[in-house]
C-alpha cells in the first residue's frame, strides 16, 4: 500500500508592533538586508514577521533554535540560477517548507516533499480581468460560468493554487501561466505528480497548498 504524502500547515498571525525588533535579531544576514530594501516600514515590518514566524516554526519542527536555521535556495528548474525553492542547508535531505504571507496572516508549509503554499487577499475585479487572460484556456472557461458575485473569491482561489504549484516547483511565476491548469475540475488533467487542497482561512483571504505525490496517493494536510 502506498504512504500517505503529509503535510503539516502552520497557520500563523503577523505581528508587525513592538517585536519586530526581536525579530529582527533572529534573521540571517541576508534577511536582513532584505529587510532594509522595502520603500515603506509596513512592507519591512510584515517580511520580518513572516520571516521570523518562518523561522520559530522551522526550528521547532527541526529541534533548532530559529537562529540556527540556516535557510538557501535550489537551483531554479528553468535556468539553473540560485533562486528555486527555498531550502533548509542544516536539515534532512529530503525536508522541504514553503512561506506565503498577505495582509495579517502568514502560512508555513512543511513536508518530506516538494510542497508550497500561498495566500492572497481576495482581489479586486479589475486585477481579476488582467490576470484571467493569462491563465489556462480551460480555467478561463470555468470561470465564464462562474456567478459575478463570485467571481473575485473564485479567481482568487485558483490563482492560491497556481502559486502554490508554481512554488512547489521551484519557478514561481517565471513559468507562463498558461501552460498548467489547476481547476477545480478536470482534477485528471492537473499536473503530473502533483495535489492540491484548499485551506481554510479567514474570511478575505484565499489559501492552497500544492505538494507532489504519486498518481492516486492520498495526501494528508494536517493544519497546525
Amino acid at each position: 500500500m502506498t504512504r500517505a504524502a503529509l503535510v503539516s500547515v502552520f497557520q500563523a498571525a503577523l505581528d508587525v508592533g513592538g517585536s519586530v525588533a526581536t525579530d529582527f535579531e533572529i534573521l540571517d544576514p541576508a534577511e536582513q538586508v532584505r529587510a532594509g530594501a522595502f520603500h515603506f516600514l509596513s512592507d519591512a515590518s510584515r517580511y520580518i514577521s513572516a520571516h521570523a514566524v518562518l523561522r520559530r516554526i522551522l526550528g521547532q519542527v527541526l529541534d533548532k533554535a530559529p537562529a540556527e536555521v540556516k535557510l538557501g535556495r535550489a537551483a531554479c528548474p528553468l535556468c539553473g540560477g540560485p533562486h528555486g525553492r527555498p531550502v533548509v542547508l542544516n536539515g534532512p535531505l529530503a525536508f522541504n517548507f514553503s512561506l506565503s504571507y498577505a495582509g495579517g496572516l502568514a502560512l508555513v508549509a512543511v513536508a518530506m516533499r516538494p510542497v508550497g503554499v500561498d495566500v492572497e487577499r481576495t482581489v479586486g475585479r479589475t486585477t481579476m480581468r488582467n490576470l484571467t487572460p493569462l491563465l489556462h484556456p480551460c480555467e478561463q472557461r470555468e470561470f465564464r460560468r462562474v456567478d459575478r458575485p463570485l467571481e473575485c473569491a473564485a479567481f482568487t482561489q485558483l490563482w492560491v493554487r497556481k502559486e502554490a504549484y508554481l512554488k512547489g516547483l521551484g519557478t514561481g511565476l517565471a513559468r507562463e501561466l498558461h501552460l498548467d491548469y489547476v481547476g477545480a475540475e478536470g482534477l485528471a488533467a492537473h499536473p503530473v505528480g502533483w495535489v492540491f487542497a484548499d485551506i481554510e482561512v479567514p474570511t478575505g483571504y484565499s489559501a492552497a497548498v500544492a505538494i507532489a505525490a504519486e498518481t492516486g496517493q492520498e495526501v494528508v494536510v494536517e493544519l497546525q
